[in-house]
């Protein structure tokens, strides 16, 4: 069975996200990706439809680095999933980088293996 995924990540990181979303094509990955990257601000339109999306999403993963605590829309999508009783997990995306932003307190946090994601997919 698919899984429906959305991921909330920093701008910065988005070569990470990139990765993921390459993981997500092949035909045996048991999730899709949902793309909500923003190119313009993040107004009540663009809230709306990012809701929309984690309302309909199975689960989130945040991708979690230095860049975390100061993306403003990565915030508030962490925020939006938690609101929305989504099972979501931290995923530290650099070995070196345990950095969190205070919103993942008490959230799951794991480092990234592909074996690690694959277990939080399973679990939704």
């Amino acid at each position: 069975m698919t899984k429906r995924i959305f991921i909330a990540f920093a701008k910065e990181d988005e070569r990470i996200r990139d990765l993921i979303k390459g993981q997500s094509l092949h035909v045996d990955t048991p999730f899709e990706y949902t793309d909500m990257s923003v190119k313009e601000p993040y107004d009540s339109e663009w809230k709306e439809h990012v809701r929309t999306r984690i309302k309909g999403s199975d689960g989130v993963i945040a991708l979690l680095s230095k860049n975390s605590p100061n993306a403003d829309g990565e915030l508030w999508e962490i925020q939006c999933a938690i609101d929305e009783g989504k099972p979501l997990v931290g995923l530290f995306i650099y070995k070196d980088d345990r950095t969190k932003p205070t919103i993942m307190n008490g959230q799951s946090c794991i480092t990234w293996t592909w074996d690690g994601l694959a277990e939080f997919i399973d679990s939704l």
